[in-house]
């Protein structure tokens, strides 16, 4: 783990834990839910097939049930057995009571919102510029590489914080598929949880609140200036 000097400010071994698991967990879902969120977010803003809304519906659904559903459902699918997860788990790819199902119920909650990101920056990008350099003789997938994937930078930044921001925060879906498991599936909204529901635990509550904030906000500003730099270039570059 990152040391981050969380011991010395006062923070217990169960919090420090916490935050570490909270940071991985973020991390990973992010990363892992990239390359198909820019896929499906090119399919929704270009696609034009069969059951295109469908998907779109499907792809936002966790934004709209309540998160211990979508975490039941992972719980039918991924489990040890479960549908996907039973042959996984043959493999010895276990996600359930594990933090690798934290990282997949949070990036499961999350995905809907980087699509959406990355979606409308796609759907901001002049056709014009990828029809010129078609004809320029330029491959379709160079002319992703080259434009359409730099014009929409500031939409992938912007949706991948967002999912960021989400799986540090996600609660519901990750205690309902992984449990509460301190120091194996427990991140900080869980400690913040189990807090609460302990006498004095206000202290310990308030201080993994501030560690959330301060990320959630860090993150934020973080994709602020990276936007307005990617922003800045690609205006100097036109």
């Amino acid at each position: 783990m990152i040391d981050l000097g969380l011991a010395t400010l006062g923070f217990g071994p169960d919090e420090v834990a916490a935050i570490h698991l909270s940071l991985k967990v973020a991390i990973w879902a992010t990363l892992a839910a990239l390359p198909p969120g820019i896929a499906v977010a090119l399919a929704l803003a270009r696609g034009r097939f069969w059951g295109r809304d469908l998907l779109n519906g499907v792809i936002h659904l966790p934004l709209i049930l309540p998160p211990v559903v979508t975490g039941y459902g992972l719980l039918l699918l991924m489990g040890r057995q479960g549908l996907i997860g039973k042959p996984l788990s043959s493999l010895g790819i276990v996600f359930a009571f594990n933090w690798t199902g934290a990282a997949l119920a949070a990036g499961v909650m999350g995905f809907p919102l980087m699509v959406r990101a990355i979606r409308l920056s796609i759907e901001a990008v002049d056709a014009k510029l990828e029809q010129a350099a078609g004809t320029l003789g330029a491959p379709p997938v160079w002319v992703f590489a080259t434009v359409t994937l730099p014009l929409m930078l500031p939409g992938v930044l912007a949706g991948s914080v967002l999912a960021f921001a989400k799986a540090l925060g996600e609660f519901g879906a990750t205690i309902t598929f992984v449990s509460n498991i301190p120091g194996r599936t427990q991140t900080l909204s869980g400690a913040i949880y189990a807090y609460t529901q302990s006498p004095g635990g206000d202290a310990g509550a308030l201080r993994l609140v501030a560690v959330s904030v301060a990320l959630s906000l860090a993150a934020l500003l973080l994709s602020e200036t990276l936007a307005r730099s990617v922003s800045r270039r690609i205006g100097g570059l036109s």
